[in-house]
């Protein structure tokens, strides 16, 4: 398998906003930080996948104040969506924002949407996943675009500008990373992504069979080295002293065990937290849960093996301080021990 000239293997925290409210969770970044994580990642949702306890604060506010709070962390989405509740061109201007109060410290993360986020706001009959990802592909184009000349004149089929420009944008445009499920979507990451998102525990032939080489299809397509986008994945964890705990955090979470066909065109929350109800057992199915560190390590390595060199660790539990100083002290030194 390939592996990314991006050698040295990046260890990131998922800030869960349909978990937490805004400053628990600015909090968590910060400790993320201190912790030695090297990067945080925000899910930009209007609506959680739950009602009962749910929250979704607003990213891009949120993301503003992570970084006044933190020194060195990279901080990035994953994912937002730039084609429904947002014009591409906002998102241009509030990245462009970002990235100029923390250099070098912005990714945008990006995908084709979920009918719960978006729905809620536009009232539009949701498109097909086709629709979806040229949507995407047209909104990628625009917001660099954006980042690179001014007064964009835009007339694509889904948006327009007139002489837009935006004046606060750094000198480097903020990479762009795709996030992917399928090998569609990981083919126009090879194409037009510096990097590419996705998420664990679908089994290791998607991720070998389909979307890894859809992902160098792309970059060879457009005469680019595939190793030169950046792999990243979202790393579910559920890792405690007592595994009998471990299992119990993964509860919370029982629609990421739903089947994506159940969830699609769900729009509102008590329905997915209904759904999610009757996996709630078989949410721990989703995670790697552990109690012992030399087995955990076990399970994270297949993903490492094929190639990813981003690792965003997502954990389930309320006590958000207790995984991520355990993780400091048992996980982290041995990943980076063992694989640099």
């Amino acid at each position: 398998m390939t592996t990314s000239k991006n050698s040295k293997l990046k260890l990131g925290y998922k800030a869960s906003a349909e978990q937490f409210a805004p400053r628990p969770l600015l909090n968590f970044a910060v400790e993320a930080e201190t912790c030695g994580f090297d990067s945080v990642w925000v899910s930009d949702h209007f609506q959680p996948w739950r009602h009962t306890n749910g929250h979704a604060p607003f990213a891009l506010a949120w993301l503003g104040a992570v970084g006044e709070r933190t020194q060195r962390v990279i901080l990035g989405t994953s994912v937002l969506t730039p084609t429904f509740r947002y014009q591409p061109a906002i998102v241009a201007q509030a990245f462009g924002t970002l990235a100029c109060l923390n250099p070098g410290r912005m990714i945008l993360g990006v995908g084709s949407g979920e009918a719960l986020n978006e729905l809620p706001v536009s009232d539009i009959e949701w498109p097909s996943a086709k629709e979806r990802l040229a949507r995407l592909r047209e909104a990628v184009e625009l917001i660099r675009q954006l980042w690179t000349r001014d007064f964009v004149t835009f007339q694509g089929e889904y948006y327009r500008t007139r002489n837009a420009t935006i004046y606060d944008r750094p000198e480097q445009p903020v990479p762009i990373y795709i996030s992917a499920g399928g090998p569609v979507a990981a083919k126009f990451a090879g194409r037009d992504g510096d990097g590419f998102i996705c998420t664990s525990g679908k089994g290791d032939e998607l991720y070998r069979d389909k979307l890894i080489p859809a992902l160098e299809e792309g970059a060879k397509a457009a005469g680019r080295d595939p190793s030169t986008i950046e792999r990243t994945i979202e790393i579910k964890v559920s890792f405690d002293t007592d595994r009998e705990r471990a299992m119990r955090d993964t509860r919370i979470w029982a629609a990421l065990a739903l089947p994506a066909e159940d969830k699609a065109g769900i729009e509102d929350p008590r329905e997915m937290e209904r759904k999610a109800e009757t996996v709630a057992d078989q949410a721990y199915r989703r995670w790697l849960v552990s109690n012992d560190p030399d087995e955990h390590l076990e399970q994270i390595r297949p993903y490492i093996e094929l190639g990813f060199t981003h690792l965003i660790f997502h954990a389930p539990g309320d006590d958000q301080s207790r995984f991520l100083q355990l993780y400091a002290k048992e996980i982290l030194p041995r990943i980076r021990q063992r694989w640099g």
